[in-house]
């Protein structure tokens, strides 16, 4: 499976020729890099890239705005940037959503390279070609899908991460084992996180992805099941992103995962022996917060959830390990209570 990397998507052993190569294809007139003060200080160091203009911003959810596309805008327009030109995201995923939705608007279209630089945009960010930022609040609410013209992922990046921020990542590489591996996931059992190797397992979880996103570009369907834990987890990341102890995506999502277990069980889809397997592994690996904000605090967030229809709530949830099912409408009940 992990021959299914998508064709844009370089795994590197030399971020810098790589790069090279990449935009002499695109042959840009000029090329301007995207960093926050993170990647400036830890990543910009490590690769050798000809540029006209460095563009910084802060680093943070809180900083995936319109506010700050403007300011990306406004330095590409002041620099003399054109269509021809080129836009390098050097970063998490806040840095490829919204610098791949800044050049992808920018004068109707320039082309960008996303050079991720955390675990968690290297699995799953870069793949799908989804852009956007938040929106008073709400998380990718403005959006679109591009591809990029190149991603390139470099594993040595990852040994600027904490552990916390690599765990975050990490959560994304479990949530593809358990909507489609049931090898990949025994695979995961069977080690501890420090001995996870990262070489082998990140080509993997990208070409889980890769395939699922080849079948359903446009999330009509299959793609769907890529929300697995996202939609309870969306809602506590919004929830708590303005909290003293914000939630990193990953720790909301591994979260939102076991809640959503919770519902799957509930409506006789998930057996209670897979539920409570998967529940050891995640509180074996993440911090949790001893209370949880109650229905009523979430469901504002939920109501927002972008697989919503009339009908109302709509869930990706596990019917076993390595098969997901979408478009579950849950009753309201069930998510009370769970959320209780």
């Amino acid at each position: 499976m992990s021959n299914n990397l998508p064709p844009y998507l370089t795994i590197s052993q030399d971020i810098s020729a790589d790069l090279a190569e990449a935009i002499s294809v695109i042959q840009p007139d000029k090329i301007a890099i995207l960093i926050d003060e993170n990647t400036k200080k830890h990543c910009l160091p490590l690769i050798d890239i000809r540029h006209e203009e460095i563009i910084e911003i802060k680093s943070g959810e809180t900083e995936k705005t319109l506010e700050t596309c403007n300011q990306i805008w406004s330095k590409l327009t002041d620099g003399g940037f054109t269509r021809k030109s080129l836009l390098v995201n050097l970063g998490g995923g806040v840095i490829g959503d919204m610098g791949g939705f800044a050049a992808a608007t920018f004068k109707r279209g320039m082309p960008f390279i996303n050079v991720p630089t955390t675990l968690l945009s290297q699995v799953d960010a870069s793949i799908g070609g989804k852009l956007g930022v938040d929106f008073n609040g709400l998380k990718n609410h403005i959006g679109l899908f591009q591809d990029p013209n190149k991603v390139i992922i470099h594993t040595s990046f990852l040994n600027t991460l904490s552990e916390r921020e690599l765990k975050s990542g990490f959560a994304e590489i479990i949530k593809h084992s358990l909507i489609k591996s049931q090898e990949q996931w025994n695979y995961l059992l069977s080690r501890s996180f420090e001995s996870i190797q990262w070489d082998e397992v990140i080509p993997k979880s990208i070409a889980i992805k890769s395939t699922v996103v080849d079948a359903d570009p446009r999330e009509k369907g299959l793609r769907k099941i890529l929300n697995y834990g996202h939609t309870i987890g969306h809602a506590l990341e919004t929830h708590y992103l303005k909290s003293e102890t914000p939630l990193l995506h990953g720790e909301a999502v591994a979260l939102g995962m076991i809640l959503e277990n919770e519902i799957a069980e509930r409506m006789g889809m998930l057996n209670n022996e897979a539920k409570t397997e998967i529940k050891k592994y995640l509180e074996n690996i993440y911090q949790f917060p001893k209370m949880l904000p109650g229905y009523e605090e979430l469901a504002k967030h939920l109501s927002q959830d972008k697989k919503n229809d009339q009908k109302g709530l709509r869930f990706s949830l596990l019917e076993k390990v390595g098969m997901c099912t979408y478009d579950v409408l849950v009753d309201e009940s069930i998510l009370k209570d769970i959320l209780r």
